[in-house]
């Protein structure tokens, strides 16, 4: 084994550890000599090679996946070839799947231990904040705006608009709440940042809160992310330390702090977090007032989710412009893609709106694992629409989705293969949202609960002509008198799939 070898990284995220990532690195450093360390470091994304080893030698990273505990010790006996072994990937930036990307927000998951401040800082860490630390608050919020950063919670309302509304208030206390309350199905972008890059987050929080005058910072996130709640804590705990939250307001000065939530779909609607995060019910809030205006205890508060936060830093080291010159028309910058369901290359793709459906599941994804024909993709998370093969070429921007009858979300992407029953997908939006609802509003509660009943009878081939209309009437109730997203969105799944795939609501009525 050369001499040259500097360090090994392993993933310590719970993705790579669920595949047994903990092994790996154990049986590495036991293997190894003792002036050899073993780094935990974030994952890349590429989940289908997890877990994936890196050796840094002459200053470059070689790639090895995916390893199990019996391939350990015959990759060392190689010498850790960058050729030539079955597991060798090369390079791990010319992994085509990765140098392909645009990586903005993710640019540093990865490279070292998440919880490494002096290497966060050697990777060009915290040159967004020590530039806004000299610029007005005024002066950030019109980067911000300039930018053309969007919410990239799912609603994609501009980020800059809502600081200036909060920043403009005249109040004793305002807040910045973080909703990381990351429910939709085939999304782990949040998760994947808080456990491989933490320190990004807190830095994007830092920024917002010297452009908002916030006095106290909180992040909602879920309890089913314990290494995330960990980690994050963690982070808090050592930039606290480093005294980086110190003179970025006036007063008593910013802090953050980590509170966990129960799981609560619901709660991942803004007005709901802010009302589990007082001690309520997570229930919705009528609007208006919006929450920049009147939030958390009545205070102004800014709730932005994770990744319009973590991309705060890049805008502000580079500025504005340059960050509007990723994307297209109205939809700026770069968007972490979720590869997930029937997808050979299951991954974390962070690329410039704009890019087609149809790249990423076949070009980054590889196609179906299973081999059989793609017949449908769920994008946008429970809500989002089912599209089918003819919608594939659609640019993944929020303008072009919506006029395709769909919508971005928090850019999850989950692939079925023709084996799919759509109106049994369809039933399960119904029944999602009759378990997840909050109760507040009955066209969600009562309505999701009828549609339910009423898909059942579709699929049992009772009266499907008329129940398909009553389904049509529903989901035109739900959408014009839910309060919130999770009774107004719930039709959207629904009606995509009565349209795209009619045949499977009508099979058992012909049978």
């Amino acid at each position: 084994m050369s001499s040259s070898l500097q360090r090994v990284l392993v993933p310590g995220d719970s993705a790579a550890r669920s595949v047994g990532a903990d092994d790996v690195a154990a049986r590495l450093a036991d293997a190894l000599p003792t002036d050899t360390p073993v780094i935990r470091n974030g994952s890349r994304g590429l989940f289908w090679l997890e877990p994936l080893i890196e050796v840094e030698r002459n200053g470059e990273r070689l790639g090895f996946g995916p390893v199990t505990v019996e391939d350990v010790d015959d990759i060392i006996e190689a010498g850790f070839p960058a050729s030539g072994h079955p597991l060798a990937l090369g390079p791990v930036e010319k992994i085509p799947q990765l140098a392909d990307q645009q990586r903005l927000i993710f640019a540093r998951c990865g490279l070292d231990d998440p919880l490494d401040l002096a290497a966060y800082q050697a990777g060009g860490g915290l040159a967004g904040l020590s530039r806004a630390r000299a610029l007005a608050p005024g002066v950030i919020v019109e980067a911000v705006k300039t930018s053309g950063l969007r919410g990239r919670g799912g609603a994609g309302f501009p980020a800059g608009i809502k600081w200036e509304t909060a920043a403009k208030a005249t109040v004793d206390a305002t807040y910045l709440c973080c909703n990381a309350d990351e429910g939709d199905s085939g999304t782990y972008a949040d998760r994947l940042l808080m456990e491989g890059d933490p320190f990004t987050l807190i830095e994007g929080m830092c920024i917002a809160a010297r452009a908002i005058g916030a006095t106290r910072g909180l992040v909602y996130l879920r309890s089913e992310y314990p290494d995330a709640i960990r980690t994050l804590k963690a982070a808090i705990r050592i930039w606290r330390e480093a005294g980086l939250f110190q003179g970025l307001s006036d007063g008593d000065g910013f802090d953050i702090e980590v509170r966990t939530g129960a799981g609560a779909y619901i709660c991942g609607e803004e007005s709901s977090m802010l009302n589990s995060l007082e001690g309520k019910r997570g229930e919705v809030r009528a609007k208006p007032p919006i929450p920049a205006i009147s939030g958390l205890f009545g205070q102004p508060t800014i709730v932005n989710n994770v990744l319009t936060l973590a991309s705060v830093p890049w805008i502000l080291e580079h500025g504005g412009e340059a960050y509007r010159d990723f994307g297209t028309g109205r939809s700026r910058g770069t968007q972490a893609f979720q590869l997930a369901g029937d997808v050979k290359q299951g991954a974390l793709l962070e690329l410039a709106f704009g890019v087609s459906l149809r790249t990423l599941i076949e070009d980054f994804g590889g196609g179906t694992r299973s081999g059989r024909p793609l017949r449908a993709v769920q994008v946008g998370g429970p809500l989002g629409a089912y599209l089918a093969d003819a919608d594939l070429d659609v640019a993944m921007d929020y303008e072009a989705l919506a006029a395709i009858g769909a919508m971005l979300g928090h850019g999850g992407i989950v692939v079925f293969n023709d084996t799919v029953d759509m109106a049994r997908q369809a039933r399960f939006a119904m029944e999602f949202c009759a378990i997840e609802s909050c109760g507040k509003c009955t066209p969600c509660r009562v309505g999701a609960t009828r549609g339910r009943e009423t898909l059942d009878k579709i699929i049992a081939g009772e009266a499907v002509a008329d129940n398909l209309a009553l389904i049509e009437d529903l989901c035109e109730l739900m959408t014009d008198g839910s309060l919130c997203a999770m009774g107004g969105l719930t039709p959207m799944p629904v009606r995509s799939a009565i349209q795209r795939f009619p045949e499977d609501f009508t099979r058992q009525a012909a049978e």
